[in-house]
């Protein structure tokens, strides 16, 4: 079967009905053809949301809250494990994901109420993980950089993780947070081939704009680590050391790296997505992914879901062992941010 590739500038054309709508839509041809256009401009609708901190008690992530100022991500990564969570809002995980954005106007404050509620424990807050913070919109919203206000002026440690350049534009709060240890950031980088990040990740910053980002913050003190997510069997899997090489030349002194992932709705996107692009190969990509995934698309099992079991797997993560050993990265346990430099504004005052 022959798939259209999606309009430049977007990661599919496909708009499947979500998992909990209550009808479905299907093409019938009623012999009135007419040309719709594939685009689509994006909408950016507002939030008011009751609270702003997310908790998890995942294994699998080294963090238990995490802040979120966007639903729904403009990069349009065709990979990325947020599409479904498009379905509550009783929206597609499909275009609708990339076009029909949720900002949650009044993060700050919300975000200031419940860092200043008593009794209140700090910890690292990962900040822009199930979308992008620093998302094309950020440049009007500017939702992040006043994340980042508030918890700077609380001395709130937090964790950052982008594949968009845009987050240079807040090199100063970053720097004042780094010097008190408040502060790390990770950057997600894919793949080195810009052709390959166009159709893959087509909104988001450019490979050398990524590397350009590692090493502007690791010049001003602020620990940077790669994030080498997802990790593609037969598109993107044999760049994983040059990709290392790469990050570690440009300053980050960590790394890590997830198997492809594929839950509900994602598996039908990517293999349309395989089809349009690699059609030669897409068989062969779609049978290693689930070879490491017990036969299926996706094992949500923690333990497996990031890094995957078989033969596949275990070769990759052994690549990833031996080139971080032979660059130097993870040598050492990064310090920890600091917790307890923590003091909401005004907090002595109560004592009087």
């Amino acid at each position: 079967m022959t798939v259209s590739p999606p309009p430049r500038g977007r990661g599919t054309t496909d708009n499947p009905d979500n998992r909990y709508a209550p009808t479905r839509c299907e093409a019938f041809d009623d012999g009135w053809h007419q040309e719709v256009p594939p685009s689509r401009a994006t909408e950016v609708r507002q939030e008011l949301a009751k609270s702003v901190i997310t908790r998890n008690r995942s294994p699998d992530v080294g963090f238990d809250r995490s802040l979120n100022p966007y639903r729904g991500c403009e990069h349009g990564c065709i990979y990325c494990f947020a599409r479904p969570s498009h379905a509550y809002w009783d929206l597609s995980p499909g275009l609708d994901f990339e076009t029909r954005l949720i900002a949650k106007t009044n993060l700050a404050e919300r975000l200031e109420e419940q860092l200043s509620r008593p009794g209140y424990l700090p910890a690292p807050i990962a900040l822009g993980v199930n979308t992008d913070a620093y998302q094309p919109i950020e440049r009007e919203q500017r939702l992040t950089r006043q994340a980042l206000e508030i918890l700077l002026r609380y001395r709130h440690p937090v964790h950052l993780i982008t594949k968009s350049a845009l987050i240079l534009r807040d090199l100063d709060l970053l720097e004042q947070l780094a010097a008190q240890n408040l502060v790390s950031v990770a950057i997600s980088l894919t793949t080195l081939d810009n052709e390959l990040k166009r159709i893959m990740e087509p909104r988001a910053a450019s490979p050398a704009a990524r590397l350009r980002c590692l090493r502007e913050l690791h010049a001003v003190g602020v620990p940077v680590s790669v994030l080498c997510a997802p990790m593609i069997p037969m598109v993107n899997d044999a760049e994983l050391e040059q990709l290392l090489k790469a990050a570690r030349d440009a300053g980050a002194q960590s790394a890590g790296y997830v198997l492809l992932r594929l839950p509900l709705e994602i598996a039908e996107l990517f293999e349309d997505w395989l089809r349009a692009h690699f059609p030669q190969r897409a068989e062969h990509v779609m049978s290693l992914v689930r070879q490491c995934r017990g036969g299926a698309n996706y094992d949500s099992r923690f333990g497996l879901r990031m890094r995957g079991e078989g033969p596949f797997a275990d070769l990759l993560a052994r690549r990833f062992q031996v080139a971080c050993k032979r660059l130097g990265l993870n040598r050492r346990e990064l310090r920890g941010l600091d917790c307890q430099r923590f003091a909401p504004p005004g907090a002595q005052l109560a004592l009087w």
